[in-house]
């Protein structure tokens, strides 16, 4: 299934987005993590896009979306959501399906629990991420500190081969299992530099969102989700430990998933993985 890329100025911002399948037909959003972007999607939006129209946008600072000049205030989670909550008014979409990767997940736990917008998600995928700590400080899971120590100084390599291996050193947990796979994984999230050298294809001044603390305490968002939820989980992952995600399904009646020998986050590209999530949206 092909798909087509596009831009829309939201909201004063340049947003790259790819859509697949059919307009007409219900919508599924898929938003990507902190450091990627929204062609992570393509593998399961291919296959969704048999009954689904599939949008996955790159937010802002990521991708082929435009860099803030803001960073400060806008690359945290309430300026993500405000800008997705406008591309689906600029696109006449009332409703939609949402499946999020990390990041992706957390803004969609932010719209579906504010009151003026929880009828906006009808069936909520989060893939990989938690409402917050259950215990410590949020900044005290591995997996955020993890992340805080690598996102800020993106390195730069010479050749795409070694960005590339890179990358399967940095998400070997992810479960991506082929050549080809990890080939297009970093060819849709490299750019090259003014040296000549390839680096990530994000604004580092994302880094900035670790200062925005109510982002890693979205409990009371939680609470107040009303769509159908489920919850995917790695096995190994450092970033949803197991105790948090409990804690969720205690909370909320959400289904809990659990992925096999991987971390933080499942790739979704394996047939059982798609299989769970198109289960799921056909409730």
């Amino acid at each position: 299934m092909s798909y087509q890329s596009r831009f829309k100025t939201i909201n004063g911002m340049e947003v790259h987005l790819t859509e697949w399948g059919d307009p007409q037909k219900p919508t599924v959003v898929c938003w990507h993590g902190l450091t990627r972007n929204g062609r992570d999607f393509d593998i399961i939006a291919s296959k969704l896009a048999k009954n689904y129209y599939v949008i996955c946008p790159d937010t802002i600072g990521r991708g082929l979306s435009e860099w803030s000049t803001n960073p400060e205030n806008e690359y945290c989670f309430e300026h993500y959501s405000n800008l997705a909550i406008a591309l689906l008014d600029h696109l006449e979409i009332e409703q939609v399906r949402w499946v999020g990767t990390s990041m992706g997940g957390a803004i969609g736990i932010q719209i579906a629990g504010t009151t003026t917008h929880q009828n906006r998600i009808s069936h909520l995928v989060l893939n990989d991420i938690g409402a917050g700590a259950s215990e410590n400080s949020p900044k005290d899971i591995e997996g955020i500190k993890r992340i805080i120590r690598y996102v800020g100084a993106p390195p730069v390599f010479n050749t795409f081969s070694e960005l590339m291996n890179y990358y399967k050193m940095i998400y070997a947990s992810f479960g991506l299992y082929n050549e080809d796979e990890w080939n297009h994984f970093t060819k849709h999230s490299c750019r090259r530099r003014d040296t000549g050298g390839f680096s990530p294809d994000y604004d580092p001044n994302i880094a900035l969102q670790f200062q925005h603390e109510e982002d890693l305490n979205l409990w009371g968002y939680w609470e107040k989700v009303q769509s159908k939820t489920l919850l995917i989980r790695g096995e190994i992952s450092d970033v949803l430990p197991l105790d948090v995600a409990l804690k969720m399904e205690q909370r909320q009646n959400c289904q809990l998933v659990t992925i096999p020998k991987l971390g933080h986050a499942p790739a979704l590209n394996t047939n059982e993985q798609i299989s769970i999530v198109e289960n799921f949206l056909q409730l």
